[in-house]
């Protein structure tokens, strides 16, 4: 059977739209006199602070509450933890401008993202997602994060798509089980120019 039309491309937001996490977060440790993977290691291995960190992404606590206890753990001082943290993550050009140049094209464009919430720290300003997307669905609004399969069919709906019509990129690989299993067309990002590339010949558009 002939695939389905491609109509709607969703993307992750942090190290898809962003350079990577990793890198930021090893490099606000550096700063603070961490081992370079200390963040990392206790928003993952710590159990204390990977459920904090599941707390904030749901959005059953805020920003306040997760840097106090998060700092604590990490024996640094709270305040604005989340923007000393991502002080370093910037914009990737190389995915936004895809992504408007498949908007430009009739593609619906939306954004999943598992949030750290929007204040008083907001990791989204500037990106436009009033403007440029058709959809935004960030997990700390719907109380459920990736890889839950129930929140991504949040954003099928809001961009009125079926799934088999839709392509997924995240830089996790975790996250990308659950949109197959929709029927979504998955891609792992990892190198921008490569995602692109990939993108590129799924839709059978020029993307940069």
């Amino acid at each position: 059977m002939p695939q389905p039309l491609r109509q709607g491309l969703v993307l992750d937001f942090g190290g898809v739209l962003t350079t990577p996490v990793a890198e930021c977060t090893r490099a606000f440790c550096l700063r603070e006199g961490l081992a370079p993977d200390a963040f990392l290691q206790v928003i993952s291995a710590d159990p204390e602070g990977s459920e904090i960190y599941a707390r904030l992404e749901r959005g059953e606590i805020g920003q306040a509450e997760w840097n106090e206890r998060t700092a604590a753990l990490l024996g640094v001082d709270p305040a604005d933890l989340i923007g000393r943290v991502l002080a370093d993550l910037k914009p990737e050009p190389l995915m936004l401008a895809a992504a408007q140049s498949a908007r430009r094209a009739g593609v619906k464009v939306g954004i999943l993202s598992n949030s750290l919430g929007s204040g008083p720290y907001d990791p989204y300003r500037g990106y436009g997602f009033d403007t440029l997307y058709d959809a935004v669905v960030l997990s700390g609004q719907h109380r459920i994060r990736k890889p839950d399969p129930g929140i991504y069919p949040v954003v099928l709906k809001q961009l009125q798509l079926p799934a088999e019509t839709c392509v997924f990129v995240d830089d996790s690989a975790r996250n990308l089980p659950p949109a197959q299993d929709l029927g979504m067309t998955t891609v792992l990002d990892g190198d921008p120019a490569e995602t692109v590339k990939r993108l590129e010949e799924i839709f059978g558009l020029p993307l940069r």
